[in-house]
């Protein structure tokens, strides 16, 4: 069903719809909030969170761009405000866990949980405003300018965060080639 009559019928109190959007949404905004934060417990926290806000507005949720898009941007708005909260504790990369896949085979399933765990491994390396910007672009295929609204940033701010974090993960990936 199109977002956009869900969302309506969320905002004439339908559950099932607010489940459905839940359903639909859940799996990539958990991870995207892993990638964010690198650890799974408080990525899910992250995403009840914003969903138990997104349920507190209806009846006068107002959708302007695509839901994804909003409830993105409100996933990575959580994630920044835990990782400032718990700047002082470092989370190792060990506390990360690995991306699922889809396969039922399970050489496919070793060989893409291997690939997930090198890239939250490789991401988790960049700062996280150059992380953030790169997730929000590729994993949740937002737009630069739906990026800087979203933040409260510039689209140059965006853009160059973008360029500078890519350079980063090539540098990081030419070195771990080179070893």
């Amino acid at each position: 069903m199109d977002e956009r009559i869900l969302v309506w019928k969320f905002n004439r109190g339908s559950q099932d719809a607010l489940r459905r959007l839940y359903e639909k949404y859940k799996d990539d905004l958990l991870g995207l909030a892993v990638t964010l934060l690198r650890d799974r417990t408080e990525a899910e926290d992250v995403v009840h969170d914003v969903f138990v806000s997104f349920a507190r507005t209806a009846g006068g949720f107002t959708l302007s761009g695509t839901l994804k898009g909003y409830l993105s941007t409100c996933v990575a708005n959580c994630a920044r405000d835990r990782n400032r909260l718990r700047s002082a504790r470092d989370v190792g990369l060990d506390a990360a866990e690995d991306m699922e896949t889809d396969s039922d085979d399970p050489a496919e399933y070793a060989v893409g949980s291997e690939e997930a765990r090198r890239m939250q491994e490789v991401l988790g390396r960049l700062p996280y405003e150059q992380r953030e910007i790169i997730v929000l672009h590729l994993h949740q295929e937002m737009r630069f300018r739906e990026i800087a609204e979203a933040l409260g940033v510039s689209i140059n701010t965006v853009q160059s965060r973008y360029r500078y974090g890519l350079e980063k993960l090539r540098s990081i990936v030419n070195s771990t080639v080179t070893k």
